[in-house]
């Protein structure tokens, strides 16, 4: 992996991939560098205006590159049952899922349409929600695979099942925190369930180390964040960050590249992970408790009402 670049990214030619967030920052990254190795790119967001705009970006870097646009809205379970049903009725097989869009430390306590709370809901519910509907066509792919993007913050999560949607006790970071441990044990029981039932998936996960992306101003510095904070994290984007494009490289390499194997995790060398080229990053000892993702999954099938056999019928909050 010494030195992995997008140059590196083998040849996608008739291959389809769907990213979320696909329309800014990492997402919009990680698409391009799909659509510019070959892969027909399925580009999900919420705002179609931005959505051309990303086709505009996209097609400047890789011309003649097949990208399309789909409205999808992960805070709202009904917008991600209308976009699978529609790439399901466009398309036979889908060969590689990145679930990365995202939102992060919101200062305030905001809940979806279905009313979990907002990191939660975007980060893990509406992607489990997605792969789960996706799953078919995942499985007529030949070698399909998921992305889960993940942070570094994983490792200061805790999966509190008494207050999974921070009802009682909102704190912006514990919150992103917990959202993004459930991104990572996903990806590894998800990986678990493929070799036990069959599904035939490669299901890898990657964080982008510290990038400097519309995270930022759509979290937690948009409002509320203390002066001091705001300057610390100031200073600490100027040393360590670096932009989307560079941030993606953990995600492409996760992707795309043919060395990876499933339950496995990417990020970045130096740095404590945070800058650098691709490398296998430390997964958190929380991470690995086979009970508590297990108990997770059942979780997130309940809430969200789907499944990876059959629909389930969806009960109360957690």
């Amino acid at each position: 992996m010494t030195g992995w670049t997008e140059h590196d990214i083998p040849s996608l030619h008739g291959r389809r991939a769907v990213v979320t967030g696909g329309t800014s920052g990492i997402g919009r990254a990680t698409a391009t560098g799909l659509a510019a190795a070959g892969a027909e790119v399925i580009v999900a967001g919420r705002d179609p205006a931005r959505g051309a705009e990303a086709m505009r970006q996209i097609a400047e870097h890789a011309p003649g590159a097949s990208v399309c646009f789909e409205r999808l809205d992960l805070a709202c379970l009904a917008s991600v049952a209308s976009f699978a049903a529609r790439v399901a009725a466009r398309h036979d097989a889908v060969d590689i899922l990145v679930n990365d869009a995202g939102v992060m430390a919101l200062p305030q306590r905001r809940v979806t349409a279905d009313g979990f709370e907002m990191q939660f809901g975007v980060n893990h519910l509406g992607h489990f929600a997605l792969t789960a509907l996706l799953l078919p066509l995942l499985r007529r792919a030949p070698a399909a695979r998921v992305v889960g993007v993940t942070s570094l913050s994983h490792r200061m999560g805790r999966i509190d099942f008494d207050d999974l949607q921070a009802a009682r006790c909102y704190a912006p970071w514990k919150a992103y925190s917990q959202s993004k441990l459930a991104v990572l044990m996903f990806v590894l029981e998800l990986q678990r369930r493929s070799d036990a039932a069959g599904w035939g998936l490669t299901s890898v996960a990657a964080h982008p180390g510290w990038a400097m992306t519309n995270l930022y101003s759509n979290g937690p510095a948009s409002e509320g964040t203390p002066p001091f904070l705001t300057r610390m994290m100031r200073l600490g984007t100027r040393v360590f960050s670096h932009s989307a494009v560079r941030g993606a490289g953990p995600i492409l390499f996760a992707a795309t590249s043919p060395t990876v194997h499933g339950g496995s995790f990417h990020g970045r060398r130096w740095l404590w992970e945070m800058r650098g080229p691709p490398a296998p990053a430390r997964i958190a000892p929380q991470a690995r408790d086979v009970r508590v993702a297990q108990r997770l999954w059942e979780v997130s099938a309940r809430l969200t009402g789907k499944d990876f056999g059959s629909p389930v019928s969806r009960g109360r909050l957690a």
